[in-house]
Order: C-alpha cells, then structure tokens, then sequence
C-alpha cells in the first residue's frame, strides 16, 4: 500500500469515535452514566438495577445488566453523536423511539388501571425493541454489543419477571410506581 492510499483509508475522525466508544465502553458505570444520562434516567435504571437484584437474588448479575444497559446508550449515543446512521437507520431510529414510548405508555398504563395487566403484552414490545435496535446497530457494532443489547431486553422481556413486578401485592409495587413516575415524566419532557 502507498502513501497516498494509507491516507485514504486512515481517518482520524473514524480513529476519534472508535477511541471514543471504548473508553466510553470501559467507563460505563452508575457514575459515569449520571453523566450521560438526566437525574431521572438515572432514577429509573436505579429502581431497574434493585428489581433485578431483588428479584434474580443475584447482585452481579443485576450490575451486569445495568451495566450493559449504560454501554449501549452511550455507544449509540456516540454514533448519533458522529452521524453514523444512513437515512434508512434514522428511521429505524424513529421506529425504536416509537415502540419504546409506546410501552413506557403501556407500562403505565397497565399500573394505573387495576387488573389490565398482560405479561405478554410488554415482553413483545421489548421484543420488538431489541429486534430494531439490534436492526438499526447492525453495521456499527460488534457482535459483543449485540450481545449485550440481547441481555438487556431478554432480561426485561422475561414474563416471570414482569408477573413479580405487576403483582399488587408483591415486593416491587414501590419500584414499579417510581420507575412508572419517572417514566411519564420523561415522556411528558420529550425524553423518551
């Protein structure tokens, strides 16, 4: 290879965002996500990370998946950021968008109506979620970032645990009123 063709394919821009995406990566924690992320995001994924604890038993697993939840956000993030997505990808974007307001919505919804709880109506939702972000990050990411977006939304998607978390008279009716609160906040600011 010349010179003149090493320059081409070298970009220090490209060089910048993958650098930036694996520090980014390696420094996602709960305090490094109160950077990233508003005080109400972070409310969320807190009461998120005390379900999965208290509901699997399992503090690193629980960490785990907060954890992975973060890494995600901030990488695509990033890409935003850099304006990596084709126009085709910015839709599937909006389609994201649009599905996970749809079921922060039916979240709500099935916790201020009494007896309207559907597990499987949520779980395919995250579902559908995990299906077009893993869609919409398919060139961009490597298959360890797929992975971690298939454990987030497994994880969530999980009938059993979304049963425990509707119960009325289960442990979780505190958490699941505030994630509930913080999720109509959000889509009350446009957050979400």
């Amino acid at each position: 290879m010349n010179i003149c063709e090493e320059m081409e394919t070298f970009s220090s821009k490209n060089m910048a965002m993958k650098a930036q995406k694996k520090i980014l990566s390696q420094m996602a924690s709960k305090s490094m996500a109160q950077m990233f992320i508003d005080d109400t995001s972070s409310e969320i994924l807190d009461e998120l990370y005390r379900v999965s604890k208290e509901y699997s038993g399992n503090k690193t697993e629980a960490q785990k998946v907060i954890k992975d939840l973060v890494k995600i956000a901030v990488k695509i993030g990033v890409l935003f950021h850099h304006n990596r997505f084709t126009p085709e990808e910015l839709a599937l974007a909006q389609n994201f968008k649009k599905k996970l307001q749809q079921g922060a919505m039916t979240a709500i919804s099935f916790h201020e109506v009494e007896f309207t709880f559907e597990k499987s109506v949520i779980s395919e939702i995250l579902i559908k979620c995990r299906d077009l972000l893993l869609k919409l990050v398919e060139k961009h990411l490597t298959p360890k970032s797929h992975g971690r977006i298939n454990h987030v939304f497994n994880h969530y998607s999980d009938t059993e645990l979304l049963t425990q978390l509707y119960n009325p008279d289960g442990p979780f009716k505190t958490r699941l009123t505030n994630i509930c609160k913080g999720l109509n906040k959000m889509l009350e600011d446009g957050t979400l």
